[in-house]
């Protein structure tokens, strides 16, 4: 899963921005609204972190032209603990949540979590397909009650598919939101990744549509 953090005070930005990478997020970074824009424009995120007080346009006024745009990527707000007004208008120019500063890592990346299994349609937190379970929270997959050992860019690839379970995905929509931008994977990377994956879940999970891409299966059947 890809994030945008926008933030202008650099230490806290650099530090989402390693929190989110350690438990395997790709994370691109503005300091700006006019940079947020241009981010937005080229690349599809899975969930935007938004700081209120944004130095020229500020995060709330950004919000609004992104709705205005057909912008649909949840957004959480970053603001002040006593801004309750931002709250508020944050919420009412189309922001999914907020957390106040300073916050705990945990709460932040708890509702993180919860934003990005809304927008796909997964109320729990644990994903569960017959015999395979992804934990989203320990970031852990098992397979009949055993623990399968991914590496960060299996465990991402795995979970952006499962999370979009039943739908092909393109090769490049897999690497656009699995890399950050300074990844390179390459297409031909992201066929490596997935025959790993295949192997050590089993190759009945994910099915390769010629010429399209590639679709997880919520109901494979049997294993070949």
């Amino acid at each position: 899963m890809r994030i945008l953090v926008v933030e202008d005070e650099a230490s806290l930005r650099e530090g989402l921005k390693s929190t989110l990478q350690r438990v395997a997020y790709a994370v691109d970074t503005a300091e700006d609204a006019d940079e947020a824009d241009i981010r937005m424009d080229v690349a599809p995120y899975d969930l935007v972190l938004l700081d209120v007080n944004l130095p020229g346009l500020d995060g709330v006024s950004l919000l609004k032209n992104w709705r205005r745009k057909g912008v649909t990527t949840p957004v959480l707000l970053l603001t002040a603990r006593d801004g309750w007004r931002e709250k508020v208008a944050g919420m009412d120019a189309g922001a999914d949540d907020y957390v106040t500063k300073p916050f705990h890592q945990e709460e932040l990346l708890a509702r993180i979590r919860a934003q990005i299994r809304r927008a796909a349609g997964k109320g729990v937190s644990v994903l569960t397909f017959g015999d395979l379970e992804i934990d989203t929270t320990a970031q852990r997959v098992f397979i009949g009650g055993q623990d399968v050992r991914l590496t960060g860019q299996e465990y991402k690839i795995l979970s952006y598919l499962a999370h979009n379970a039943g739908r092909v995905m393109s090769q490049s929509q897999i690497i656009d939101h699995v890399q950050d931008e300074n990844s390179e994977t390459t297409s031909n990377g992201a066929e490596v990744l997935i025959s790993r994956i295949r192997r050590k879940i089993g190759r009945h999970w994910i099915e390769t549509i010629r010429g399209l891409g590639y679709s997880f299966r919520p109901d494979p059947g049997p294993a070949e």
